[in-house]
């Protein structure tokens, strides 16, 4: 109590007054009596920041959180020993602001950015009783802060929509939910920062985005993991990834984008991945580019990484280890960057293989591909694939103990494998070959390699040194 009042004490900050101590406003907190109206009452009638002490508050509809008079709104638990538990469908908190503009500071109007900066949810746990319950929903807020949330067992964690800006989402877990965890949901969107989260065991993904125009999303320094079904008995697998993204809807772009210094790890689901980015096969003028994936550690799924109809996308410095399928897939990209990532695998049950089809102008540089076991690797991807591919610099890589080839290269015109090493290491010789080159071809060239084991290059390549 004496904490209670201590922390009470020390928000009396807006104009003289205290925050609104939905106790106040006839709330209980016991966890068995319907907060919803003490809470909504609190709203509306308080000064528009919502303090929840420590208590368990059960509530049966949306808290609706209108920006604007009496100005920024703050939802604040006491120390994160507040719990709201939501016994309806729909989000638990819906925030409503009315920012028209971007993030350039002359499009706000006087009137939001004295009434709406900065809204923020903070210290608080939000939990699911009823299968269609979302946590947090925002829906024209500018600049707000979620920070220091627990949300777990609704469907959505935190959903953004329609239109906001300059969001920051820090040091929060959103756990073991049906749906998505963050869920950027046909929602205009430029500047959010994800960082410092644990976003796991939610099953149609941790960070997940569907039909919306994304620009500047920095995803850093979190933990992401295991969100698919499998934790979630008695529901359907769906195709989903860790970090999903996908722009197949018309108008659908998501540029601007980094996901380094994370943890991205899973048990392999079914069409499953860590990443996966993807555009339609028509195309737009704005396909998925102009991202970095840097420094992550990645794994364990059937695709670890899927690129399909990118563009300009680095991805570099990256352990990424232990498919089913590939640990990384590009399918149908330009400009693509493999740099100076580690792809292995750590038991014998899984891959190590990278695949590139029909994609141009991708630079595969200072790599390191290792397949370490040592028996059942005939009928495993080769260390490196590429199919029906143009303009291919493969360069300084080093490639050990692939089966059945190292580099296995079909259809594909315009690549210089240079300056490789290419060897199989183990006491029983499992590979057939260093590189096999089939299928029509222009221009390829192979040189400078250091190769242990059978080269099978066919005349209608085309490959000159």
């Amino acid at each position: 109590m004496e904490i209670r009042l201590a922390l009470a004490s020390a928000l009396r900050l807006c104009g003289n007054r205290a925050m609104s101590d939905v106790r106040d406003f006839g709330a209980s907190g016991d966890g068995a009596t319907d907060d919803t109206e003490a809470i909504r009452h609190a709203v509306s009638e308080g000064d528009g920041h919502l303090f929840f002490p420590k208590g368990n508050y059960r509530i049966s509809g949306t808290i609706e959180l209108p920006l604007g008079a009496p100005g920024p709104r703050t939802v604040l638990g006491e120390s994160g020993n507040a719990s709201i538990h939501m016994h309806a469908a729909g989000p638990a908190f819906r925030m409503l602001g009315h920012h028209e503009g971007t993030g350039d500071p002359g499009s706000w109007t006087p009137e939001v950015w004295a009434n709406e900066r900065l809204p923020s949810f903070r210290h608080l746990v939000i939990e699911g009783h009823h299968p269609k319950a979302d946590g947090i929903e925002l829906d024209g807020v500018a600049q707000p802060l979620l920070e220091g949330l627990l949300v777990r067992r609704v469907h959505h964690g935190i959903r953004l929509v329609r239109r906001n800006r300059n969001v920051i989402v820090s040091h929060c877990h959103v756990y073991h939910n049906t749906g998505a965890g963050i869920f950027l949901d046909g929602v205009n969107l430029h500047q959010i920062n994800i960082s410092a989260c644990h976003l796991s065991y939610n099953r149609l993904g941790g960070i997940r985005i569907e039909r919306s125009e994304i620009r500047n999303l920095q995803i850093t320094g979190n933990d992401i993991e295991y969100n698919n079904a499998r934790s979630h008995p008695g529901l359907t697998d769906e195709p989903t990834a860790d970090i999903y993204v996908d722009t197949t809807a018309p108008g659908a772009t998501v540029n601007e984008v980094t996901i380094t210094s994370n943890t991205i790890q899973a048990t392999h689901s079914p069409q499953g991945a860590n990443i996966r980015i993807k555009e339609s096969l028509e195309g737009t003028d704005r396909p998925p580019g102009l991202w970095s994936i840097t420094g992550n550690v990645i794994g364990s799924q059937e695709v670890n990484v899927h690129l399909s109809g990118c563009y300009g996308i680095v991805l570099s410095g990256n352990t990424i280890y232990s498919c089913t399928k590939r640990n990384l897939l590009v399918e149908d990209s330009r400009l693509i960057n493999i740099t100076s990532n580690n792809f292995r695998r750590h038991s014998p049950k899984y891959g190590t293989g990278v695949r590139l089809e029909r994609s141009t102008d991708c630079l595969i540089s200072s790599c390191q591909f290792n397949d370490e076991a040592t028996n059942g690797q005939e009928n495993k991807a080769s260390l490196l694939e590429v199919d029906s591919c143009q303009r291919m610099n493969i360069n300084g890589n080093q490639l050990l103990d692939g089966a059945p080839y190292g580099i296995d290269m079909n259809a594909s015109s315009d690549v210089r494998i240079t300056n490789c090493m290419i060897t199989e290491q183990r006491e029983k010789k499992v590979a057939k070959g260093a590189v096999r080159i089939t299928g029509l071809g222009e221009r390829n060239h192979m040189s400078s390699n250091t190769l242990l084991g059978a080269v099978e290059i066919d005349e209608s390549a085309n490959v000159g040194e």
